[in-house]
């Protein structure tokens, strides 16, 4: 016998024993206001409820439909899949992709997980339409629903039905040898006592045509959107629920296999009044010619509800005490969170318990999803929320039992190095640790060696966590494990942060540190790498084989270095890339000088490059394919929900602006590798200087600098470049504070995220500004934001401390020729971070021949040119140059 099996998070078999399954109709916009209204609002949570509370009042699978002339389907459709497959208690059911349109049910069959049904495709737009569709529907693996329409309109009689069906059916099953037990017939359910003759059959031949399908179509099966035959009675839910009852009733006693109906609006068929059961029956059976009047005669005597209307508490809260607190610390659950606390601190010997037994016991189950897979990083930073307000709820009772003290997992002193202002990774770790009952002491940004030393010293902390954004932070840490060394202190040490990595562990701050020092690349594996390092079995071994991994890396490394082929400087910059100046005609810009620029936020949300913010949440793919990827599309969705919603919030409250300033000077290129900056009457301003690759290139590859890409001087035309910084940074610490205040960790990093973002696109804003308007090289410049972010623009904005200039020290030759703090507050700490954070700058050319590249590892004698040119010591250059240097 074939069976049709369906499958959400758990399998749906469909056999003769199977009375009928109930498809909950209550997630389609047209037919629940309330649900529209949800996804019109993009209140995607909220609408999320409207599910679960389907799914708790009886539906075996869900419809989702999202066809409305104001909605972007294929997005709302997605986006929702994607939030409901992240909670396992409404994904155990399947889903019924539910739509009129080919790409939203398409854009749906991407997303959902097991085994889906879409409802539906017809014979409407004829045969080779249909054929194509399902033989789509069967690659992706769903069932389907067929509707009784064709090339000539809906059925509407019985002989209709049965026609338009057997020709489906013969079609999907001969030609494109689809499943029979896969198909599903939806025979049109339409109203009845609407006062009109020709729907008084209209139930009838639903039931008999129902029966001819189930005993002359082998293996199909019926089913039909339920609510449609009570329209004539909407606002009489007593009415309509006794309607529905009845009509499944004799609908299933034909052969209905299943219905889309709201399991709140069905009464139990034998608790219909007799009375009113009668007029139904009386309606749907055609069985008198005045049926119709008695019904809605007698309908204006029943009007209200049968139930009592209070809503039913959800299930998870008739669970016990630890079955409740764990559910709450797995999904992020506040709402109740005090008042299970207060029940367990109540059963509990003392209140140290719940914390120790309880709330360790979610928080564990928490990890071991993480640590699996099976939870995300934006998840876990929400229990953690969950879980500082339950600890801040039991706080006073624990410090009025004075023999409470808390068996913490070991305590780690987390800190951004001085002169570094950038703290959103290690925010991330560090709720995370939490989360694993690790204390944590934070110590902030910009923390100078000394302090964490002493802090460490007087806490006796078990673990220093050290994070760093820019280059110089690397030196710092390398200052930080020589000063440990030479205090004998034996402290492990964590390094994080973007511009750090595994080697430069191992080659530059390992031999530093006789003690055990580990690169931590993620917050995933900081729980693994502090239990290693503190764990009483396992520290020792742990500390040796580390030891013995950095010291294998780093004389790989450096043989790799040494092996290297590398150039001299002078015959590097004899390999210059060599451009044809003599027919070069620079863009004059429209005007010379510095402008200082301020906006409101909401003109940027356009230019939002969305990729490097689930980066920032460890979820890696590109936007905004990333929300519909296998693995981590239902989180990306979820986050990226909740990072639109409180964007919303940052652009309606409107606290504070984007702030820019940028220059536009005459330029030339001076000495090979320098960039001589002028004013409009031709005198020095500054000078950029700029880095030469010197590795070994491929025939007919140049040795480039950012210089090559400006007219010499020596060819006496007269060039340009600009100069750029902006921020949007201004009052975010300020609300990040507000939001840890509240013990909102999640919202505390998402804000700054989100500042980060929209720097990032003032910045890309700014750009086209220029290259349109302000400068105008580009003033015929069409393109989309995608083409924005892959940078199909002419010119480019290169920015110190990237790739093609490593250098920050020429950051404050951007606050000279701008006034930066002057004009817009953005200023430089000794280690030339940017303050406030989320701020950035850089440079612009215009040169259509300009590129963005990667200066790669250069040789000391340009170190020590370098030093030279600048006019700093040696050692000062390395300092700055450190990762880049080859030798």
């Amino acid at each position: 016998m074939k069976y049709l099996k369906l499958s959400g998070l758990e399998p749906l078999i469909i056999t003769p024993e199977t009375n009928f399954v109930n498809v909950g109709e209550r997630t389609n916009v047209t037919g629940s206001r309330k649900f529209l209204r949800l996804i019109k609002e993009e209140r995607y949570e909220e609408a999320v409820e409207v599910a679960r509370a389907q799914v708790d009042g009886g539906a075996q699978i869900i419809d989702v439909n999202m066809d409305e002339g104001m909605l972007d389907g294929v997005f709302a459709m997605t986006t929702f899949l994607n939030l409901i497959a992240a909670e396992p208690d409404i994904a155990r059911v399947p889903v019924m992709i539910d739509s009129s349109k080919w790409e939203i049910i398409e854009a749906g069959l991407k997303v959902t997980q097991g085994k889906s049904v879409v409802n539906s495709i017809s014979l409407k737009e004829g045969k080779e339409k249909f054929i194509q569709q399902a033989k789509l529907i069967k690659r992706y693996g769903a069932a389907v629903i067929v509707m009784a329409f064709d090339e000539d309109g809906q059925a509407d009689t019985y002989d209709r039905r049965i026609e338009i069906c057997k020709r489906s059916y013969d079609i999907l099953v001969d030609e494109v040898h689809f499943p029979a037990e896969d198909i599903i017939f939806d025979p049109n359910i339409f109203p009845v006592a609407t006062g009109m003759d020709e729907h008084k059959l209209n139930a009838i031949d639903f039931f008999r045509a129902t029966k001819w399908i189930r005993e002359n179509l082998p293996y199909a099966h019926v089913s039909g959107g339920v609510s449609n035959v009570s329209f004539s009675f909407r606002g009489n839910d007593k009415v309509r629920e006794a309607m529905h009852s009845a009509f499944l009733y004799h609908a299933i006693q034909n052969g209905m296999t299943m219905g889309i109906v709201n399991p709140e609006m069905l009464e139990v068929y034998d608790q219909i009044p007799k009375d009113l059961l009668e007029r139904v029956e009386d309606v749907l059976l055609n069985r008198r010619g005045d049926a119709t009047e008695r019904l809605l005669d007698f309908a204006e005597s029943v009007k209200g509800d049968f139930k009592n209307t209070e809503k039913i508490a959800q299930e998870w809260r008739s669970g016990s005490i630890q079955d409740r607190l764990t559910h709450a610390l797995v999904k992020g659950i506040d709402e109740f969170i005090e008042i299970d606390v207060e029940a367990a601190r109540l059963a509990a010997s003392k209140p140290i318990e719940v914390i120790e037994i309880n709330l360790m016991t979610g928080m564990n189950v928490v990890g071991d999803l993480f640590g699996s897979g099976k939870m995300f990083l934006p998840q876990v930073v929400k229990s953690a929320r969950v879980m500082k307000k339950a600890v801040a709820y039991l706080l006073p009772f624990i410090e009025q039992d004075k023999n409470s003290v808390s068996k913490s997992s070991g305590k780690i002193l987390m800190a951004t190095v001085k002169g570094d202002v950038h703290d959103i990774g290690k925010n991330i770790v560090s709720v995370v640790l939490g989360c694993n009952n690790y204390e944590i002491i934070d110590l902030g940004v910009m923390v100078p060696p000394e302090r964490i030393i002493e802090t460490a010293i007087k806490e006796r902390v078990d673990i220093i966590g050290l994070s760093g954004l820019i280059t110089p932070s690397l030196d710092e840490m390398v200052y930080l494990a020589k000063e440990m060394e030479k205090l004998n202190i034996s402290i492990p040490i964590m390094i994080g942060g973007a511009t750090t990595s595994r080697a430069h562990t191992a080659v530059k701050i390992a031999p530093e540190y006789s003690k055990t020092v580990v690169h931590v690349n993620d917050a995933s594996r900081a729980v693994t790498v502090a239990g290693n390092l503190m764990g009483k079995n396992v520290k020792d071994d742990y500390a040796i084989a580390l030891r013995s991994e950095y010291d294998e890396l780093r004389e790989g490394y450096l043989s790799r270095s040494r092996d290297k082929n590398f150039l001299s400087l002078a015959d590097a910059r004899h390999n210059k890339l060599k451009l044809d100046w003599s027919t070069f005609e620079p863009s004059p810009p429209y005007f010379l000088g510095v402008k200082t620029i301020e906006i409101d936020l909401d003109i940027l949300v356009p230019y939002i490059d969305w990729t490097p913010f689930f980066r920032t949440w460890e979820l890696h793919g590109k936007y905004p394919a990333i929300l519909s990827d296998d693995i981590v599309g239902k989180e990306a969705t979820a986050l990226f929900y909740d990072a639109k919603s409180l964007l919303e919030k940052i652009l309606n409250e409107k606290r504070f602006k984007g702030k820019g300033v940028f220059g536009i000077f005459e330029a030339n290129q001076v000495n090979d590798d320098d960039i001589e900056i002028r004013d409009a009457h031709g005198s020095i301003l500054s000078s950029f200087l700029t880095l030469r690759q010197q590795s070994q290139k491929t025939k007919g590859a140049s040795n480039l600098a950012l210089a090559d890409f400006i007219a010499p001087k020596a060819s006496g035309k007269k060039d340009y470049m600009g100069a750029f910084c902006v921020s949007t940074g201004f009052g975010i610490e300020e609300w990040a504070v507000e939001f840890e205040k509240d013990l909102d960790d999640y919202n505390a990093i998402m804000v700054k995220a989100l500042a980060d973002r929209l720097a990032e696109a003032f910045a890309e804003y700014l750009h086209e500004k220029v290259r349109k308007e302000f400068w105008g090289y580009a003033s015929n410049e069409i393109l989309s934001n995608e083409a924005l972010i892959e940078e199909e623009y002419k010119g480019i904005r290169p920015a110190p401390g990237y790739p093609a200039c490593p250098d920050h020290l020429e950051k404050p030759t951007i606050w000279e020729l701008l006034d930066v703090e002057q004009n817009i507050g953005v200023k430089l700490t000794e280690s030339m971070a940017m303050w406030p954070a989320s701020s950035v700058s850089g440079y612009y050319f215009a040169n259509p021949e300009s590129k963005y590249f990667g200066l790669g590892k250069i040789k000391h004698d340009q170190v020590n040119d370098y030093a030279q040119r600048r006019g700093i010591p040696p050692a000062e250059a390395e300092k700055w140059l450190a990762p880049n240097i080859a030798d």
